[in-house]
C-alpha cells in the first residue's frame, strides 16, 4: 500500500507539473479555448450600446454606391463629403481606407490613358487643363480635422514612409521593443499627407481563427512607432498633440526587472490598458446600425446635423463587395470600421477589459491547489466523492471567473484550472481502478502468464514474428476506395452486400498481386496496398502505376458486366505515393499486423481523397512520377492538404509507356505546363486563354480541373493574392 501512495502522488505531481507547463508554453490549443472562454463572457454580457456617444460611422453602403457608382469614387466626391462633414460640425474624420495611387478618375489620369488615341488631341487638351481632383482632395485634407490611414505591410519598404503627426512619448523600457514590427507600409500619396493633421494604421491583427478580439493601438514601421486611427481620431478630438506609452520599468510598473512589455497609453484624458504588445482587449456591442450613417445622406444634404455635430466621424463600408468584414465574438460578420469605432467609444467611457498581471500566475495556483485537493479527496474517499468535490471546484472556479468579468471587466481563465480538475480525476481514478484490478488479479496472473499450446507452437516456430516494431524502408502505397459506395449497396442485405463488396475486391487484389504488391489491409469498399516490402522490389513505383492503370480496366470489366444487369456503373479513386516509412508488425501482443506507417501513408489516402475534389481517377505524389519516369503524367496542382505545413505537388497518372509517347499526350502535357507556369506568375489573364485552349484539346474527364482554375483565375483577378502567395492552394478536406 505504502508504494501504491508514493505512486499515486508521483503521478498527480507529474500530472500539475505537466498543466503548469502547458499554461506556460501557452501552445496554440490552449489560447484558442482561452478565447472561446473569453468570448463565451462577452456572449452572455457584451457591452450595451449607447447611440449618445459621440461616435459616428459615414458608410460606403450599398445604397450609396447605388446614387453615386462603383467604387473608387473620384476624390472630388470624398472632398465634398469632408467639407459637408466639415460644416455639420464633426470634430475629427478618420478614414479607414489607403489612397496609395493617384485617382483614376481624375482628368489628368483619363487624359494619361487617352494620349496617343486616334482623335482624343482636343479631349486630352481639354482634360489636362481641368483641376486635378487629387489637387482638390489634398486641400480639403489640409485645411481639415481629418485622419488619413496607412497599412502596415510584412513586404519589405517601397513606397513613402507614412507621415507621423503626433508626439510619441513613452517612460520606461523602449515600446519598440514590444509592439508588432513591419518592415514597410502602404502609404497614401505624398500630396494628400503634405498637410495632415492625423495619421494612423488601419491594421488588424486577428487570432488564428481569423476573430478580432484585440486592437493594436501601435505598431513599428521601419524602427518608427505610429498609433492607430482609431487613437488619432481621439487624439485629434481631443486637441492634443501627444501619446504618452507605459511600459515595464517606469515607475508604478512591477515588472520585477523584467521586460514584461506595454502597460497603458494615454491619449488626452483618455489612459487606455493594454496587452503587452499594445494591443487593447475590445468590449464589443452587438452590430448595431444606429453607429451608421449612410454617405448618400451626406451628400444629398439629408443627415440629421445632430448626427454629425461634436462627433468623431469614421469614414468606411459595409458593402460586401468591399471586402472589409470581418467577425467579432458577438458577430460572425461586421464591417472593420465598426470594430474602429467600437474601440473609441470604449476609449471615451473607460469601459475597457483587462487581463490582469497577476491573472497567470493566479490561475496556475489555482490549478495546483485544487488538482492536489481532488487527488486526495478521491484517494482517501474514492472516485464518487473525489467527481462531487471536483463539480464543485469546477463550479466554484468558473463563478469567481464569471464575476471577475462582470464586475471589474477582468478576463480571468477558467480553462487552465477546469483541465487540470479534468486529467487529475481521470489520472487519479484511472490508476485507482488499475490498483484494485492488480490486487484482485494476483492469484489469476499467476496461472495465466502460461501460453496456450498454439501460442507456444507458433512462438516456437518462429519467435521473432511475435515481436512489435518494424524498419524504415522507401514504399509506394496505393489506396483505392470506390465513390459513392452508399448509393450503390442501398436497399441490400448483408448476404448481398457481401457478395457485392467480394466480387468488386477480388479482381482488384489479384491485380495488386500480380504486379508484385502487398495487400495491408481493407476498409470497408477501399483498400490499402504496398510495394517494396516485405520482399525487395527495385521496381516498386512503376508496378504501383501499372497496378493501378489495370485496376481501372478491372472497374470497366465489372460496369460492363452490371451493364448488363441495369446496374449503376462503379467508379474508383486511386493515390499513389512513395517516400520513406515504417514497415513491420504492429498492433498489441495479443494480435497485430504487418502494415505500414508514417506521413508518407497519410499522403497516400490524402490523393485518394482529392481524386473526386479534382474529378481525376489517378493522382500520385511527385517522388511517385519522378520514380517512374516512363508512365505519362501530367502536374496537377501545388497543394497544402491537412496535417502538413509544406505544400506537395501532385500528378494525374494518364497511361503506361505506350501512351506516353502519343502526340495527344504530349501536346496536353506542354500545355498544363504552360498554364501553370502563368498561373503561378500572376498572369492570370493569360492563364484563362490557357485553360480556354486546354479545353479544346482535352479529354471531357479534365473539365472538373479545368473549372477550378476557371474558378481561381477569376478570383485572382478580382482579388489578387499576397505577395507571399506561391501558387498553392490549400484543400480543406481529408
Amino acid at each position: 500500500m505504502r508504494q501504491a501512495q508514493i505512486a499515486y502522488s508521483l503521478l498527480v505531481a507529474v500530472v500539475l507539473f505537466a498543466i503548469a507547463a502547458l499554461h506556460y508554453a501557452n501552445p496554440p490549443v490552449l489560447q484558442r479555448l482561452r478565447a472561446i472562454a473569453f468570448d463565451a463572457y462577452q456572449q452572455f454580457f457584451p457591452r450595451t450600446y449607447d447611440p449618445a456617444l459621440p461616435v459616428r460611422i459615414v458608410d460606403i453602403d450599398e445604397a450609396s454606391l447605388a446614387v453615386h457608382g462603383q467604387w473608387p469614387w473620384p476624390r472630388s466626391d470624398l472632398a465634398e463629403l469632408i467639407e459637408r462633414l466639415e460644416t455639420l460640425g464633426a470634430v475629427a474624420i478618420v478614414f479607414d481606407m489607403v489612397f496609395p495611387e493617384p485617382d483614376r478618375l481624375s482628368p489628368v489620369e483619363i487624359a494619361k490613358r487617352l494620349t496617343g488615341q486616334p482623335g482624343s488631341d482636343l479631349a486630352v487638351d481639354a482634360l489636362a487643363r481641368l483641376p486635378s481632383t487629387d489637387e482638390r482632395f489634398a486641400e480639403v485634407i489640409g485645411r481639415s480635422g481629418v485622419v488619413m490611414g496607412f497599412v502596415g505591410s510584412p513586404a519589405a519598404h517601397r513606397g513613402p514612409q507614412p507621415p507621423l503627426v503626433a508626439e510619441i512619448e513613452y517612460k520606461g523600457d523602449d515600446p519598440r521593443l514590444f509592439v508588432p514590427a513591419f518592415p514597410g507600409a502602404v502609404s497614401n500619396l505624398p500630396l494628400l499627407t503634405r498637410k495632415l493633421n492625423g495619421s494612423g494604421f488601419i491594421n488588424w491583427i486577428a487570432d488564428q481563427d481569423q476573430i478580432i478580439r484585440k486592437l493594436p493601438l501601435l505598431i513599428q514601421v521601419d524602427n518608427t512607432i505610429y498609433p492607430s486611427i482609431a487613437a488619432e481620431g481621439l487624439r485629434l478630438a481631443q486637441g492634443v498633440a501627444n501619446y504618452l506609452i507605459v511600459s515595464s520599468g517606469a515607475a508604478g510598473e512591477g515588472s520585477f526587472g523584467k521586460r514584461t512589455g506595454v502597460a497603458k497609453v494615454f491619449i488626452g484624458n483618455a489612459t487606455v490598458p493594454t496587452d503587452a504588445q499594445g494591443q487593447m482587449w475590445l468590449r464589443f456591442t452587438k452590430s448595431d446600425p444606429r453607429r451608421f450613417i449612410s454617405a448618400k445622406s451626406i451628400l444629398d444634404g439629408t443627415t440629421i446635423p445632430e448626427e454629425v455635430k461634436g462627433r468623431i466621424i469614421l469614414i468606411g463600408t459595409s458593402a460586401a463587395g468591399l471586402l472589409d468584414i470581418r467577425a467579432t465574438p458577438l458577430d460572425p460578420a461586421v464591417p472593420g470600421v465598426e470594430a474602429h469605432a467600437q474601440a473609441l467609444e470604449q476609449m471615451l467611457t473607460g469601459d475597457y477589459l483587462v487581463r490582469p498581471d497577476f491573472a497567470a500566475g493566479a490561475e496556475i495556483l489555482v490549478s495546483l491547489l485544487i488538482g492536489a485537493l481532488l487527488a486526495w479527496s478521491t484517494y482517501r474517499s474514492g472516485a464518487v466523492y473525489g467527481f462531487a468535490f471536483g463539480l464543485g471546484a469546477l463550479i466554484t472556479v468558473v463563478a469567481a471567473a464569471w464575476f471577475a468579468y462582470v464586475g471589474w471587466g477582468w478576463l480571468i481563465d477558467p480553462v487552465l484550472p477546469v483541465a487540470t480538475l479534468g486529467a487529475v480525476y481521470a489520472s487519479g481514478t484511472i490508476f485507482l481502478r488499475f490498483i484494485v484490478e492488480r490486487e484482485r488479479n494476483q492469484i489469476r496472473h499467476a496461472f495465466g502468464r502460461y501460453m496456450s499450446p498454439a501460442q507456444v507452437e507458433k512462438l516456437a516456430a518462429d519467435p521473432a514474428s511475435l515481436e512489435l516494431g518494424g524498419e524504415d524502408r522507401t514504399l509506394t502505397l496505393l489506396f483505392a476506395d470506390v465513390r459513392g459506395f452508399a448509393e450503390h449497396s442501398e436497399g441490400m442485405d448483408a448476404q448481398h452486400l457481401t457478395r457485392f463488396v467480394i466480387d468488386l475486391m477480388t479482381p482488384l487484389s489479384d491485380t495488386i498481386l500480380r504486379n508484385n504488391g502487398t495487400i495491408d489491409k481493407f476498409i470497408g469498399d477501399a483498400v490499402m496496398a504496398f510495394w517494396n516490402a516485405p520482399l525487395t522490389d527495385p521496381d516498386h513505383a512503376a508496378n504501383a502505376c501499372r497496378a493501378a492503370l489495370t485496376m481501372l480496366n478491372d472497374i470497366e470489366v465489372i460496369n460492363a458486366r452490371r451493364s448488363s444487369m441495369s446496374a449503376k456503373p462503379i467508379a474508383i479513386g486511386i493515390g499513389l505515393n512513395t517516400g520513406v516509412c515504417c514497415v513491420g508488425n504492429f498492433g498489441s501482443t495479443q494480435r497485430f499486423d504487418y502494415s505500414a506507417i508514417g506521413n508518407d501513408v497519410n499522403l497516400a489516402s490524402r490523393f485518394e481523397g482529392l481524386t473526386k475534389y479534382y474529378g481525376l481517377p489517378i493522382l500520385v505524389g511527385q517522388a511517385t512520377a519522378a520514380a517512374a519516369p516512363e508512365f505519362a503524367f501530367i502536374e496537377v496542382d501545388l497543394i497544402s492538404v491537412k496535417g502538413y505545413e509544406h505544400p506537395v505537388q501532385i500528378f494525374a497518372l494518364l497511361g503506361d509507356e505506350n501512351y506516353r509517347d502519343r502526340p495527344e499526350c504530349r501536346e496536353l502535357a506542354l500545355r498544363q505546363r504552360a498554364m501553370l507556369e502563368a498561373f503561378r506568375s500572376r498572369q492570370f489573364d493569360l492563364a484563362e486563354r490557357r485553360i480556354a485552349a486546354l479545353r479544346q484539346v482535352s479529354d471531357p474527364k479534365f473539365a472538373r480541373l479545368w473549372d477550378i482554375y476557371d474558378d481561381r483565375t477569376q478570383g485572382y483577378q478580382r482579388q489578387p493574392p499576397p505577395d507571399s502567395w506561391d501558387g498553392r492552394a490549400v484543400a480543406e478536406f481529408k
